[in-house]
């Protein structure tokens, strides 16, 4: 769930669901989000229902969020194995941000700002660690994370 607007090609329901920042206060209020954060000026959140039916059906539920995030669901969820992927480093990822054609100069250098906060703060919090340099092998080391602690009886 986010209040940003919905970006080329995102559908709703799909990518996200688009909500404004009254739906979203009150979804956070009625405790409808396992975790929420606000990220450049949007408020992103991950609803509850979903993640707990999927953990009850015995799946693997991944979420792609940031820090403060993170550290709602190691609260929520303290048997969940959270994964820190990081940028191969700050060039590369202000490479991305510029690349993507849709953030000024003023919100890449927000977005660095906090990566670099994020980065610092990440090795207290997360189990492992992952470089995304390369797309496939970033893809294939958390599949080996989350296959390993399933198959060692570790928690996904």
């Amino acid at each position: 769930m986010t209040t940003r607007p919905a970006r080329p090609g995102e559908k709703e329901g799909v990518d996200y669901h688009f909500v404004d920042r009254a739906r979203f206060r009150s979804a956070v209020a009625a405790q409808e989000l396992a975790e929420w954060a606000e990220y450049s000026g949007h408020l992103y959140g991950t609803p509850r229902r979903p993640i707990e039916e999927h953990l009850g059906a015995g799946e693997d539920v991944v979420l792609d969020i940031e820090m403060l995030g993170s550290e709602q669901v190691r609260a929520a969820f303290p048997e969940a194995i959270l994964v820190f992927v990081e940028p191969p480093s700050m060039k590369a990822l202000e490479a991305r941000l510029r690349g993507r054609g849709d953030t000024s100069d003023v919100e890449v250098a927000s977005r660095l700002s906090v990566a670099r906060w994020q980065m610092e703060r990440a090795r207290g919090l997360f189990d492992f660690f992952v470089v995304n340099d390369d797309l496939k092998r970033a893809v294939d080391e958390l599949v080996g994370i989350l296959s390993t602690r399933r198959s060692t009886g570790g928690s996904p």
